[in-house]
């Protein structure tokens, strides 16, 4: 179920057009007018954009995010949570802490405690833990970031009006709101997560999406924060190949499909289709299991749910999942090799493949 490219069957009509970019120059190190193509669709799209800087991938489009909410705040905290992955960048590479208010500490070799000790952890759905760490900092968080449906803990959908608490609290302590959209954005609606949910951050991100499946990203948002961004303000932040011809090209072709009628009822009914086939198969075979989906975007997880954050979804029974994505394997369905990946549909999937997914599991959850 791939995350890069959500129109296969349009592939060509993309793969020609790059061909007739690659003729004219692959890179300039300047910007061109097929950035300023792609610009323009992504701002009239995401509700929250109003100016846009491309990058070469969702982890430059997040460390970019982070340099301009803390240059436009003046203030050095974030909070991220547990489970949710911005990219291999340091300050996000933070392993949750004993308690809310823990500071980060490194998640890898090679992270200086330094790179993390402005980022704070918080439970994902717990608005309570957010008020208490706001509470135990004031005038220093510069913002939250976050995935609005988390996709690197599994599948995790938000409780009914978190999004809108998050918001909130943003508000009342003069701090930004985020949303990572590398994964949700033009795959639970056109407008991402925050159309789909009604609520709009002040920055969002954008991935490999946007240029269909080339390497690209993206951060925009608000004029007003965005005009800090040089040339036009003090923070510098820029790439040579940032807005290159071939990601451009790639991605107004990508942005024009998905912008057809039906495009996410299809990505919808299939990624519901496919979702319960496989929930109630393993109810049938006499697993603990509970998932769900949005649009393009589904998982689930080997326990009796429900699963609300990082904690919950560590309750799985990973054994039990690796068996699972062996024997899907051998029925010629590949999966995610991870339990706490989420998986994703797109235009290439036909109602056959979703049946034959469907059929593969039910044969393949008997057996483990």
């Amino acid at each position: 179920m791939p995350q890069l490219i959500i129109l296969f069957p349009s592939y060509l009509q993309v793969l020609a057009a790059l061909g007739e970019t690659m003729k004219k120059g692959t890179s300039f190190g300047a910007p061109c007018l097929l950035e300023n193509v792609l610009a323009e669709m992504v701002i009239s799209a995401v509700p929250s954009i109003e100016m846009v800087r491309f990058v070469n991938s969702g982890t430059e489009a997040c460390m970019g995010v982070l340099r301009l909410a803390r240059a436009f705040t003046g203030r050095e905290r974030i909070i991220k949570f547990e489970g949710c992955y911005h990219g291999h960048a340091d300050p996000f590479l933070v392993k949750a802490g004993s308690g809310v208010a823990t500071l980060g500490l490194p998640d890898s070799p090679g992270v200086p405690k330094g790179a993390t000790y402005e980022t704070l952890t918080a439970p994902f759905n717990d608005v309570s833990a957010l008020e208490n760490l706001f509470e135990n900092n004031k005038g220093e968080i510069a913002a939250i970031i976050l995935e609005p449906v988390v996709g690197n803990s599994g599948f995790i959908a938000p409780k009914p009006d978190f999004l809108n608490a998050i918001r909130r609290i943003t508000k009342e302590n003069g701090a930004l709101l985020i949303f990572d959209e590398v994964m949700t954005g033009f795959r639970l609606a056109y407008g991402g997560a925050q159309e789909y949910f009604g609520v709009t951050p002040d920055l969002t991100t954008l991935g490999k999406i946007i240029g269909g499946g080339l390497p690209v990203g993206a951060y925009g948002g608000r004029r007003d924060i965005m005009e800090m961004v040089a040339p036009a303000g003090p923070m510098y932040q820029a790439g040579t190949l940032s807005g290159n011809p071939l990601a451009m090209t790639a991605g107004i072709h990508t942005l024009k499909r998905l912008k057809e009628p039906g495009t996410y009822e299809y990505l919808n009914k299939i990624t519901g289709e496919l979702t319960q086939g496989i929930i109630d198969a393993g109810k049938k075979a006499g697993h603990a299991i509970c998932g769900g989906y949005i649009s393009g975007m589904f998982g689930f997880f080997f326990t009796e749910g429900p699963v609300y954050n990082f904690e919950d979804a560590k309750k799985s029974e990973t054994t039990k999942f690796a068996r699972f994505y062996r024997g899907m394997l051998e029925e010629g369905v590949y999966f995610a090799p991870s339990q706490f990946e989420a998986g994703f549909t797109s235009l290439a999937h036909s109602s056959d493949d979703i049946q034959h997914t469907i059929t593969a599991a039910e044969k393949v959850l008997r057996q483990i």
